[in-house]
């Protein structure tokens, strides 16, 4: 398939020429692909070579250059960082209440406190990833142009919707005062000129529906390449931002191009949330353009590579995500938890259907925390076993610190007490420090109790995926891997359960766009206002989300709490560690301002506001000072 087998070509040397004409700076630039010289005519000849060409230009957001490491694209940073999807990943969750890293490579810190100068390194590497893809897309429209064959117009619609959609991370990242080359600029003739805001976000849109019918019907196209619902989706997503972008209101838009995708039909949304981020999740519905990953053809140590390998470590077993070993660096912080608790877990109970085996959980919280009689096991909340193996299962909930035991029967005929922390027959009462809904294994076949504390999560949200075991809930030390929960959404293991291709590169496809965001766009254009919205539609789509996720209706929302704001959280439960974090609070307001805080933002454990400059990243120094066209963003 295309998706599987790009063929990585060696560019021409015109496309290096037009990136160094974006002035992709000396100590961070675009270096030649191969020694020999190659001309355009020599490869621009036949559709099938055309079609290679866009092959290249598609793993231009996967792969990092012309191998799997040592003929990079980009220079002056460690090539597994300079991948753009792990160079879009950092900027847009790294700043945000979503992740921390806990690396301490030159301008990674920085990220975490939202302390960043012109000079990052990280700012840089996506900027010159962005042009370096601009220019290859340039190149390939000057060669496609005037050609008469359908199939070539249809490539150079795909290569158009890949500049507008580069050029949309540029204006979103960096803001409107960037450098702008097209196809109608010479080759090398002189410094590009920069642009603005409002005449690049025309652009983007004039892009998008001057293509919108030379792209395949939705669902049509070769899965990896884009059609005509990408196009609508990037035009939502542009629409959506819009009052950040120019300060204008196009809520209308975005109800207008989230319809054309729901009533299309084309794409439907997977049944299983976990699914949309296996190794297999090719096989999964909803994903409207993914970016192709493969463990044997598609290497590197950049996109899911990186976010899988990067949240593994600690007690974590990295077998158990087809990997053949954690990287220690990403969690998530307690603010971005928060998210998936419940409003009120009083006397909340597991689950037991199916009347499988229990034992009862009696101490002195049950009164205070919605069970009735404190130490009594009749009234005391149930552990299950599932497969009546006698290893017990389930949550706990505690409004405050407490002490209780564990009984075989609702009475006290076999109780299991503690023995300086083991589980044991008739032993002391074992106690949480703190309130919370706290998750338990009791194995009586070994008698050993897994008490994974401090978990104040959703368990019936299926989106909650938190490993906390040897993992405290703050982070004290950015720096310390076990200084916060870590995410376990993302994992090289096919839906099967059996192992992606190779242990150490993944085969999950990155979900550039997927429907779920489109369900989540609708809604809040919808709370928003816009005209056309029906509110109806806005809460059942949410109610399809949350089903997927609860299993059942009984995390459904009602039409009173359609707000812009539950919108905001439910996108962070839907679409965590998606790249879209960043985008999204700023639309709100609240990234660089005191109304929401994190711990780390402003450098301060517990939070704090910054400037409003950081609302979009500098045009990096190096360039600035190589373009006099280019003047750098206010702040920096």
């Amino acid at each position: 398939m295309f998706n599987q087998t790009y063929k990585i070509l060696f560019i021409v040397l015109t496309v290096l020429l037009g990136l160094t004409a974006t002035s992709c700076i000396d100590d961070l630039n675009t270096s030649p692909l191969d020694d020999d010289v190659v001309t355009s005519e020599s490869i621009y000849n036949t559709p099938e070579e055309y079609k290679q060409v866009l092959a290249k230009i598609y793993a231009g957001f996967a792969t990092t250059g012309q191998a799997s490491t040592g003929q990079a694209d980009i220079q002056g940073i460690d090539e597994g960082f300079s991948s753009y999807i792990r160079q879009l990943f950092t900027l847009q969750e790294n700043p945000t209440d979503e992740a921390i890293i806990g690396w301490g490579d030159e301008g990674l810190p920085d990220l975490n406190t939202m302390s960043w100068t012109a000079s990052n390194d990280f700012v840089m590497a996506m900027y010159s990833r962005i042009y370096y893809t601009i220019a290859m897309t340039n190149e390939f429209i000057r060669n496609a142009e005037g050609r008469e064959e359908a199939v070539i117009q249809e490539y150079m619609a795909e290569a158009r919707f890949i500049r507008a959609l580069s050029y949309w991370h540029a204006l979103d990242l960096y803001g409107g005062n960037i450098p702008f080359v097209t196809e109608e600029n010479e080759v090398g003739a002189a410094l590009p000129e920069r642009t603005n805001a409002e005449d690049l976000f025309a652009y983007i849109e004039s892009e998008l529906m001057e293509i919108e019918s030379d792209l395949i019907a939705p669902g049509q196209n070769e899965y990896g390449r884009v059609d005509r619902a990408a196009a609508w989706m990037l035009l939502s997503k542009l629409y959506l931002n819009a009052e950040v972008y120019i300060g204008e209101d196009r809520y209308d838009d975005v109800i207008t191009y989230t319809e054309n995708i729901l009533d299309d039909g084309a794409y439907q949304l997977h049944d299983s949330y976990q699914e949309l981020f296996l190794a297999d999740n090719h096989t999964a519905d909803g994903i409207i353009f993914p970016v192709v990953f493969d463990g044997i053809n598609i290497t590197g140590y950049g996109g899911t590579t990186f976010i899988a390998h990067a949240a593994v470590g600690g007690n974590m077993s990295a077998a158990d995500f087809g990997l053949n070993g954690g990287w220690g660096g990403y969690r998530t912080l307690p603010q971005f938890v928060e998210k998936f608790e419940g409003e009120d877990y009083s006397g909340y109970e597991t689950s037991n259907q199916g009347g499988n085996d229990e034992i009862y959980v009696p101490g002195g919280y049950q009164s205070s925390s919605g069970y009735t009689t404190d130490w009594t096991p009749a009234d005391a909340p149930p552990l299950v076993s599932e497969n009546n193996d006698d290893i017990y299962t389930g949550y706990v909930y505690f409004a405050d610190a407490a002490e209780f035991k564990f009984t075989t029967e609702r009475n006290w005929d076999n109780d299991y007490g503690s023995d300086d922390g083991e589980l044991v027959a008739g032993g002391n009462n074992f106690s949480v420090s703190e309130g919370g809904l706290y998750y338990f294994e009791v194995n009586l076949n070994t008698n050993e109790l897994s008490a994974t504390f401090n978990v104040t999560v959703n368990p019936d949200d299926s989106r909650s995926m938190f490993f906390t075991d040897g993992q405290t809930r703050e982070v004290e030390d950015p720096g310390d891997f076990s200084n916060g929960y870590t995410i376990t959404k993302w994992k090289n293991i096919n839906s099967d359960g059996s192992g992606g291709k190779d242990l150490e590169f993944a085969d999950i496809d990155f979900p550039m766009f997927r429907l779920a965001d489109v369900y989540l766009m609708y809604a809040e254009a919808t709370a928003r206002g816009a005209n056309g919205g029906d509110n109806n539609r806005a809460v059942n789509l949410i109610n399809e989300l949350r089903e997927r996720s609860y299993g059942d209706n009984s995390g459904d929302i009602t039409a009173g709490d359609l707000t812009p704001e539950f919108v905001l959280d439910e996108r962070a439960r839907e679409l965590y560690w998606e790249g879209h974090r960043r985008t999204d609070l700023i639309r709100f307001g609240l990234f660089t301002s005191g109304d929401y805080v994190w711990a780390w933002k402003g450098d301060d454990q517990e939070g704090s506001a910054v400037s409003d400059h950081f609302n979009i990243y500098p045009i990096p120094a190096s360039d600035v000072n190589a373009n006099p066209n280019l003047e750098q963003n206010p702040g920096y």
